[in-house]
This record gives structure tokens, C-alpha cells and sequence, in this order.
């Protein structure tokens, strides 16, 4: 039973401390539109999306004014295309073509992104996936809504680099197609080391192959509900600011689980996941950032921001499993550089730097985020930080991702301006050493030995 208490409690989170669920997604298979005929096969993935969708967004409209609680995203995710054109597509235009059917999909039904453009290629690239993988500077350049994401590497089967060295220049080549934009197509893209199958969070969300025909994902965040808790224990040993972070996460997913079950309701549609991440806004007080200072730290960045990132993010899980049964995607806490103010202010600090970043993704959600760097840096250079990215996912058994953004003619101490949710960002400076040789190897780096679990 829910008490007044517990009622007005919610209620000050959404009013005061920038609650909210940050998205719902809906989950559709595109399998059984699979046709040897391009034409036909655009046909069927409009008809479906929209089919299935199209009451996608008036739900999340009544369930938010039902009970008041903000739903900030209505979103789509589908079957890697890699897959579903695979039979159709004989050349990277041929993507191109279906990029844009599921952006014309997307805009019918009115949802804020569309997530699916993807392949998963970590021990290696059928040609279809090769393909679907070269044009995606141009699908990114060329639609509005559609995310993209690719799969690199996972603890069973190691990291493709030769998909690894394609990835750097496919991130280049999209920032030079989108550069009117400052580059905005790269925040579009992300790249992985064992992705999951059920991540509602753009940009890598996918319907994996393992799900229902349709399915209703829910993403939670609550950075601004955690830091006002956290505040009331300033000073408080360890065990006290577990537990409330804790108790926090829990009251947090709660209202995700609560969200879900009801949209799963009015659509008719399987419910799958909560993911409750501490997934920030550029909003002042909305900063997982913060959270780090409040937990003690001058600045994200400084000595011991690993340690009290790793506590975070355990914590936030511990709670979130005790909310709902089914706890999934990327929960945790995320730490994109453009969206989060706090991160944002330890860069220009010179607090935080790419290498501290680098170390603070071993114990966090999900890995570097919404990073800006200069437009001239080298495609092997990323590479080369997408390779050490995956390495440290695949190494410990978790999801890792990259999401860069080379900037087309800015360089560092140079801020870009991205709008709404991805914020802005200063551009950092990254590493100029080469690794040429290194990328430039071909083939895959093996499965770690604790791989072998059977």
C-alpha cells in the first residue's frame, strides 16, 4: 500500500529535485519483414512501426497527466538492421534507404528518437553488416530521429578490430557529413562491448533478437533526488550514505515499475524492463557530477572520484533490484560530459580530464559519453580509445560504450553547443601519441581467459 506520505514524498522529488522517467520504449521486432525486395521491404518496416506504435505517444501523454509524473522521451527501438536487410540490400545505399523509412516511421508517430540502426559484429562482419556499417555517416546525415549503434566486442568472444579501425573513420566521416551542425550526427552513434539487448537509452538501443515481438522498456533517472537526499547525511559515515542512496534508488524505480506496468496496460504490450540510471540533464541540480561532490569530492575528477563512483553505482543497483523484478539495460549511473553540468564545470576546472574518464567507466554504467574533442584528431586515435574502452568491458564482464564527438573545425578550449538534452560540451584534449601500428593490425583480440564458462 502507498501512504500520503510516500505520496507527497513523490511528489516533491518530481516538483523539486527533477524526477522524472526520462523515456519509454517500445521494443519491435522487425524480423517478419524480411523481404529479398527493397521496396517491399521498406514498406513493411513503415507499416509495422507504425502500426504498432501509433498510439505510442498519446499513452505516455495520459499516463504522465493520469499521475503526474514527467515522461520525457516516447521512443522506438527496433531489430538490428544489419539483420532485417540483409537478404534486400545490395549496396550501403540500400541502408541508406531503409535508415530513412524508419525516420519517416519515426515522425508519423510523433516519438523523439528511433533506435536500431545497428550491427553486431564482435568476432566478425558479414558483408550485409559491413555494409550497413559504411553507410551510416550518410544514413546519420541524411534523418532526423534515427540512432545508430554497433556492437564491437563482449567477454565470449573478444573485440573485432578490424571492425574497431572502421569505426574510428565511420566517426570521422560523420562528423564531416554533419559539420553545419557541429558534428551532431556523431552524437547519434555509439559503439559497444556487450551491449544489452533491452536498452531503452539512446543512442544504443536495439531490440534484441531474444525479445518479444513487441515489448514496453522504461528509463528512470533521479540524479537531482539522490544529491537533496544526500545532503540530509552530510558528514555521515559510509554505512549511512549507502543506505540512503539505496533507499533512494528504490523509491526512484518504484515509480518507473509503476509507469511501466501501466503503459504495458494501455498499449497491450508485454512489459520488459525498468532501468533506473542516474542519467543526467544539462539542468542545474541534475547532476550525477554533483552527486560525487556531495559525496565529498572538491570536483568530479579529483582523488577518489573512482572509489565514490563505484559506491554510486552499486548502490543504485541494490536499491533498483529491491523495486522491481525486472531490473535491466544499463542501470546504474551514467556520466556523459555534455549532459551533465557538474561534469561539465570539473573540465573546465581542469579537474577531469579524458584519462580520469577512462578510469571512472570501470565501475560506472555505461562508459565515455558525450565526449567533444577536436575535429582533427586522427581516426586511428579513435580507435585506439574505442579499442582500450572495449578492452576494460570485455575484461570485466560489462557493458562499455563510446560515443565521441570529433567536432569539424573546433579545437581545444573551444565549447560546442548541442541543444536540448545533449547540452554543450568544451572540447578535451586527447592523447596525440600514435597508435597507427597498433590499429592497424588486423583481425580480433581473443576472449579473456575467464571467458571460458560453460
Amino acid at each position: 500500500m502507498i501512504n500520503m506520505f510516500e505520496v507527497r514524498e513523490t511528489n516533491e522529488m518530481i516538483e523539486k529535485e527533477n524526477l522524472d522517467v526520462r523515456t519509454i520504449t517500445l521494443g519491435i521486432s522487425l524480423l517478419d519483414c524480411i523481404d529479398s525486395d527493397i521496396d517491399s521491404l521498406c514498406d513493411k518496416i513503415y507499416k509495422k512501426i507504425t502500426d504498432k506504435a501509433k498510439n505510442l505517444v498519446s499513452a505516455g501523454e495520459s499516463i504522465s497527466r493520469e499521475f503526474g509524473i514527467p515522461i520525457v522521451n516516447k521512443r522506438i527501438s527496433v531489430t538490428p538492421i544489419a539483420l532485417i536487410g540483409a537478404p534486400a540490400c545490395k549496396t550501403s545505399n540500400d541502408f541508406v534507404k531503409i535508415a530513412k523509412t524508419l525516420d519517416k516511421a519515426a515522425k508519423t508517430v510523433g516519438v523523439n528518437f528511433l533506435g536500431g540502426y545497428s550491427a553486431l559484429v564482435s568476432k566478425g562482419m558479414t558483408p550485409a553488416e559491413e555494409m550497413l556499417i559504411r553507410s551510416i555517416p550518410k544514413a546519420l546525415s541524411e534523418t532526423e530521429l534515427v540512432c545508430s549503434s554497433v556492437n564491437l566486442g563482449s567477454t565470449k568472444t573478444g573485440i573485432n578490430m578490424d571492425a574497431v579501425r572502421l569505426m574510428g573513420e565511420i566517426i570521422k566521416e560523420t562528423a564531416y557529413l554533419t559539420r553545419e551542425s557541429d558534428s551532431l550526427g556523431c552524437a547519434k552513434l555509439v559503439v559497444f562491448c556487450n551491449a544489452p539487448d533491452d536498452n531503452p537509452f539512446m543512442a544504443g538501443a536495439f531490440h534484441g533478437v531474444t525479445e518479444a515481438d513487441s515489448i514496453i522498456n522504461v528509463g528512470v533517472s533521479g540524479p537531482g533526488v539522490v544529491k537533496t537526499a544526500l545532503e540530509k547525511v552530510r558528514g555521515e559515515n559510509f554505512e549511512v550514505l549507502c543506505e540512503t542512496i539505496k533507499k533512494t534508488a528504490f523509491k526512484v524505480t518504484r515509480v518507473g515499475q509503476l509507469v511501466a506496468r501501466e503503459a504495458s496496460k494501455v498499449l497491450n504490450v508485454p512489459f520488459g524492463i525498468v532501468d533506473l540510471s542516474l542519467a543526467p540533464t544539462p539542468a542545474i541540480g541534475d547532476s550525477v557530477a554533483d552527486i560525487l561532490c556531495e559525496i565529498g569530492l572538491e570536483h568530479a575528477g579529483a582523488p577518489g572520484t573512482t572509489a565514490a563512483l563505484a559506491l554510486l553505482n552499486d548502490q543504485v543497483k541494490k536499491g533498483g533490484v529491491m523495486a522491481s523484478s525486472y531490473v535491466g539495460g544499463l542501470s546504474g549511473a551514467f556520466i556523459p560530459v555534455s549532459e551533465d553540468q557538474g561534469m561539465i564545470d570539473a573540465v573546465n576546472a581542469g579537474a577531469l580530464t579524458l584519462e580520469k574518464l577512462e578510469a571512472m567507466t570501470c565501475v560506472c554504467s555505461v562508459g565515455l559519453d558525450m565526449i567533444a574533442i577536436p575535429g582533427d584528431t586522427k581516426a586511428t586515435t579513435i580507435s585506439g580509445i574505442i579499442a582500450d574502452e572495449m578492452a576494460i568491458g570485455m575484461v570485466n564482464q560489462k557493458t562499455t560504450a563510446v560515443r565521441l564527438i570529433p567536432v569539424y573545425g573546433k579545437k581545444v578550449g573551444e565549447t560546442v553547443e548541442f541543444g536540448g538534452l545533449l547540452g554543450y560540451a568544451p572540447i578535451m584534449p586527447v592523447n596525440s601519441f600514435s597508435c597507427d601500428d597498433f590499429v592497424n593490425r588486423t583481425g580480433r583480440i581473443p576472449a579473456p581467459i575467464h571467458s571460458f564458462k560453460n
